[in-house]
């Protein structure tokens, strides 16, 4: 049955009760309502003669090293597709331009082009999120400390709620593939439908699998920052003590001379060339020991 597809982008209560089906309820309309958070679970309702959908669309920005989350409410009848769109804070709205065909299609098949472009949107994240880490690694030895570090909290977080996302919209596609979304006599997704949401699924899964395997490399990314911290560090603390060995044996010079041969300075034969010979040769003795062993 052909399907009538009403598109809403940022609508007022007011546009949102009357684009609506009047079985709608108020929780539904609420939350269509809603300002979006960035913090959106995707989610697959059955309620009374419809289904009720929120689905995150997720952008990379490589120009400013972020993702952004964009939210689609779905309320879907057997005749009807209701979608709602909301334009986040920090970037463009979703865009349903592509999915738009010239032939007439059942709500099912609307649903699930949306959905699919929603999975679809994960895998750009996976690729983003790739080289963004090969760029971390890739300069990891020459940018500061704290742009490397605000670099790993930044992703790591992105990585976080993209895999929260995508484990909460792989469970919605799941109901649906499992048969257990009930509309009651209404059949809004048939079987031929219900196979392509288990390929969706599929799409969903890797996406899934693949942000795992970001995560862990970031993790070697940041493992590999802290050993070069620490070896900076131990390499500040080789070179200190270097300069204090070098310090100490001409102190200890000075001091004993200083305590001991007082009066001796005064004969012509005794001068302060005697100690700054010492103190010379231990020196270039220490560091010609410390140049041999490797340590400096």
């Amino acid at each position: 049955m052909a399907a009538s597809w009403l598109d809403l982008l940022d609508p007022t209560p007011e546009e949102l009760r009357s684009a609506l089906p009047p079985q709608v309820g108020p929780d539904v309309l609420e939350e269509l309502a809603a300002d979006p958070d960035g913090r959106a679970r995707p989610l697959l309702e059955a309620h009374a003669g419809y289904a009720f959908g929120v689905f995150v669309s997720i952008l990379p920005d490589p120009n400013e090293d972020r993702f952004v989350n964009r939210q689609i409410g779905v309320v879907a009848t057997k005749e009807l597709l209701v979608t709602v769109r909301r334009t986040p804070q920090d970037g463009p709205p979703w865009d349903p331009a592509p999915l738009r065909t010239a032939g007439d299609e059942p709500v099912g098949l609307l649903v699930h082009r949306i959905v699919d472009d929603v999975a679809e949107s994960y895998l750009d994240v996976v690729d983003a999120a790739d080289a963004e880490i090969d760029e971390l690694e890739d300069h990891i030895e020459d940018w500061s400390s704290s742009e490397v570090r605000r670099r790993l909290a930044t992703l790591r977080h992105d990585l976080i709620d993209a895999r929260r996302v995508v484990g909460a919209t792989r469970s919605a596609v799941r109901s649906v593939v499992d048969r257990t979304l009930d509309l009651g006599d209404d059949e809004l997704f048939p079987e031929p439908v219900e196979r392509r949401f288990a390929d969706t699924y599929d799409t969903l899964f890797r996406a899934a699998e693949e942000l795992d395997v970001a995560r862990e490399l970031l993790s070697s990314s940041r493992d590999y920052h802290q050993s070069l911290i620490a070896e900076n560090q131990n390499e500040v603390v080789k070179k200190l003590t270097v300069i204090a060995s070098i310090l100490l044996l001409p102190t200890f010079i000075v001091g004993f001379y200083g305590q001991n041969f007082v009066s001796a300075f005064n004969d012509g034969y005794w001068t302060i060339g005697v100690s700054a010979a010492l103190i010379l040769g231990s020196t270039v003795l220490q560091l010609a020991m410390y140049r041999w062993r490797r340590w400096i």
